[in-house]
């Protein structure tokens, strides 16, 4: 068995796109192989900034010998058939054998294919694989044709220790390759994996990606614990440098404490976002002056030089975080809002003044569903919320909206709830970011992502397929995150038809509303469904007339789902559907609904008048359940109807001879389903 060592250098591949090209690269090339029954027992993807590399072990020298039956013409065809099958197959007529089927006398072949040389195979699969990997953003490099996502310098392609001519563009594939770019350029020839791993550490390239991350993350506690501080751990920032060097090592970096003044998600920012450093905590949670970055190199001054100059370029930056929280603070955030009227929000929705303005009236209608929030100030802090869009900071670090508005808020003396409604009305984010749960923030968030919604179902532009360019998904899942973790009690129809009713009246309303409902039953649905809530049992409560209180719903829902797990809902179920099957095909039949009164003096065996006094009595006990909201007791007073169903057809025949007497049975079935559907529309709920 034999060893595929590949490896495809490049200048540097964007961090973000690393893990992705060698999934797909390994996933072409394997499925290649696979396809060309080539068998294997091993793979290893590696990856660094400069290199995609694949090892896989276990490959045969060979591909195996096929031997094929075929089946061609009647013996007796004519001679062109016959000739044209010969010539296809490449054989003779007396090597093929004349065999009586039921059809006839047909001639048989037996054609063998041997298997070919691995290498020729490999070649082939290598270069398909390498035209086909799906690169984000990719780029042409002085004349050639072809594409990659940088400049592609070298392929590396051995089978058993041999070159495999590989080709792509003007490269074509060798034994060799390089270490570090700067501590250890130098080519150098390798004929295995092993050596290759070898010789590269030796070369101070970290191949193994899981391992650059530990040496980043165990280097950067060490540094900061040594000076008495902590490490603020960020997995995300984590693997983004992995991505950035092949020969990690972390290094602590000083701030001027001269900025350490600046709102702490500025400096956060600054830091984490824009140069890639670690935020450094002291004991007490506060941002230390310190940071920590990933070097690409080892230096004889121990990184000075490395460290003097990112400190360097972060005091650039900080300086013009300064200039901009000093001058910001110069001017209120009501004192910016005329500058709202000059920027647009939408070309089809007016300016961020027009939108302020909805925000404002949005706010103060929500302020009653909303318990112990204060209208004045919800309409305060929808007034200012979007005023820090204009300030200078805002403009530098577009991150921060909403957080610097807090901080401006608090300068300007607005009242706290005010301020912290600025800073969390763009919340939640997203399914792991944290709702808002004072009164003025939930009413102010809940205003941001409501007019957002109405305005582009209004125009019309709603999600399709997997495009959502105006993250409406996103904004409905936070309303219902909002409505259901606070336990607000907001009629979405009516909220609905409120914030449309904000737009110009040449703007569609009616649908705009429809759809949005129709739309948030899906959102409901996904919500759910990913805490294990069966999206039928959704759909089945949202069926229901009026029923738009997404507290109330999932209330229905929660005791829905008890019910139809238990014995007596199963059963129940089973008579519902038998009940609703039969009114199906007679109300078809008959060209009419027996959604009727049931005659009690048409009833005339013991069973029926039996299930008639039970829908009578559990629909007296369960409706004011219903209204009460005591859905739970209302399903156990429904589970009582289960023996009375299945008495009723056991015992009674539905399509009586006696026209009266049928009638009035799929009248009964029809209270059946009436008496249900006070629950929820059974007919959605999937058995």
């Amino acid at each position: 068995m034999a060893e595929l060592l590949l490896e495809l250098f490049s200048e540097e591949i964007p961090a973000r796109m690393q893990a992705r090209a060698s999934d797909d690269l390994t996933k072409l090339v394997t499925a290649g192989l696979k396809a060309a029954d080539l068998g294997f027992d091993h793979v290893e993807a590696l990856v660094t900034p400069r290199r995609l590399t694949l090892i896989i072990d276990g490959l045969p020298e060979k591909q195996p010998d096929l031997r094929e039956e075929r089946r061609g013409p009647r013996a007796d065809a004519p001679e062109k058939a016959i000739a044209g099958f010969l010539g296809g197959n490449g054989v003779t007529l007396e090597q093929c054998e004349k065999r009586e089927t039921p059809k006839g006398v047909f001639l048989f072949a037996i054609v063998e294919q041997k298997g070919r040389a691995s290498a020729e195979v490999i070649k082939d699969i290598v270069e398909d694989a390498m035209a086909k990997l799906p690169w984000p953003k990719s780029m042409r490099w002085a004349d050639q044709k072809v594409r990659w996502v940088r400049q592609l310098d070298r392929i590396l392609c051995l089978f058993n220790g041999k070159v495999i001519p590989v080709s792509y563009g003007p490269v074509t594939a060798g034994n060799i390759t390089s270490g570090h770019r700067f501590l250890a350029p130098a080519t150098f020839s390798v004929a295995s994996a092993r050596e290759y791993k070898a010789k590269l550490a030796f070369a101070k390239v970290m191949l193994d990606r899981e391992e650059r991350k530990k040496v980043i993350l165990n280097g950067a506690r060490k540094l900061a614990e040594a000076e008495g501080f902590k490490l603020l751990e960020d997995n995300g920032l984590l693997e983004e440098v992995c991505g950035l060097v092949e020969w990690p090592v972390p290094v602590m970096g000083k701030v001027d404490d001269q900025f350490m003044d600046i709102p702490r998600e500025v400096l956060e920012t600054s830091m984490r976002e824009h140069q890639k450093y670690f935020v450094i905590e002291d004991k007490t949670g506060k941002l230390a002056a310190r940071f920590i970055t990933i070097s690409n190199m080892v230096t004889m001054d121990n990184n000075a030089q490395i460290i003097a100059g990112n400190e360097r370029v972060l005091r650039a930056r900080l300086h013009d975080a300064k200039f901009f929280w000093d001058q910001d603070r110069k001017m209120t955030l009501e004192q910016r809002l005329p500058k709202l009227d000059t920027i647009v929000f939408h070309a089809k929705l007016g300016t961020l003044a027009a939108r302020v303005l909805r925000l404002r009236g949005l706010a103060r209608e929500l302020s009653a569903d909303i318990d112990d929030c204060d209208i004045k100030l919800a309409d305060r802090a929808a007034e200012i919320a979007k005023a820090d869009l204009v300030s200078n900071m805002v403009f530098e670090f577009t991150e921060l909206q909403g957080l610097m508005g807090k901080y401006y808020a608090e300068n300007d003396g607005e009242a706290p709830e005010v301020a912290n409604a600025i800073a969390e009305h763009y919340a939640p984010a997203g399914p792991s970011d944290m709702c808002p749960a004072a009164p003025v923030s939930v009413a102010l968030a809940l205003a941001e992502k409501l007019d957002t919604l109405a305005g582009f179902f209004a125009i019309d532009e709603k999600p399709t397929g997997s495009k959502d360019p105006f993250a409406l998904r996103r904004a409905a899942l936070g309303v219902i995150r909002l409505v259901l973790e606070n336990g607000l009690r907001v009629p979405l129809r009516r909220i609905f038809a409120f914030a449309v009713s904000q737009y110009p009246a040449s703007i569609r309303r009616d649908e705009a509303v429809d759809e949005l409902l129709a739309f948030f039953a899906d959102r409901l649905k996904v919500h759910l469904r990913e805490q294990g809530v069966r999206h039928d049992l959704v759909s089945a409560v949202f069926a229901l007339d009026g029923e738009d209180d997404l507290v109330r719903l999932l209330a229905r829902v929660d005791a829905l789902a008890d019910f139809v797990s238990g014995e007596s809902g199963v059963n129940l179920m089973a008579g519902y559907k038998r009940a609703s099957n039969i009114l199906r095909i007679e109300e078809k039949k008959d060209e009419k609904s027996y959604d009727a009164e049931v005659s009690a003096d048409l009833l005339t065996q013991d069973e029926e008048r039996k299930l008639y006094q039970a829908l009578i009595d559990v629909r007296h006990k369960a409706l004011p359940l219903l209204r009460a909201e005591n859905y739970a007791a209302a399903m156990a007073e429904f589970a009582h109807l289960r023996g009375p169903v299945d008495a009723f057809f056991e015992g009674v025949t539905v399509n009586s001879d006696k026209a009266e007497e049928r009638a009035n049975r799929l009248k009964l079935l029809a209270q059946i389903r009436t008496a249900l559907h006070d629950v929820a529309d059974f007919s959605k709920i999937e058995s």
